[in-house]
């Protein structure tokens, strides 16, 4: 199961992406119980695309929330237009969801 949550919606001259990623976002100052820092784990990039083409190229930080939800605009998208959603995260670790629009 992807931990990429994604919902378009289409409005008169565009269409809106909601985006809601499943992600620790640890930015590496906090402390656990024991006093000890919860090491950095956060998403780096976050790209999205429209048949393979990138339309819009995030780069974030560890100062974004657990969990974060982003709502984009993008140029209204057409029936069958194939959406990809993908991020990496300073660890390595990536992940990708697609959709068909219908």
């Amino acid at each position: 199961m992807s931990g990429i949550k994604l919902r378009v919606e289409h409005l008169a001259d565009c269409s809106e992406l909601h985006i809601l990623l499943s992600h620790p976002m640890e930015n590496g100052r906090q402390r656990d119980d024991a006093g000890q820092l919860i090491p950095a784990h956060y998403i780096e990039s976050l790209i999205v695309s429209v048949n393979g083409h990138t339309q819009i190229d995030l780069r974030l930080s560890g100062g974004i929330s657990k969990n974060p939800y982003f709502r984009l605009q993008l140029p209204a998208l057409q029936p069958q237009d194939r959406l990809a959603v993908e991020w990496l995260d300073n660890l390595g670790v990536s992940e990708r969801a697609e959709l068909v629009i219908d």
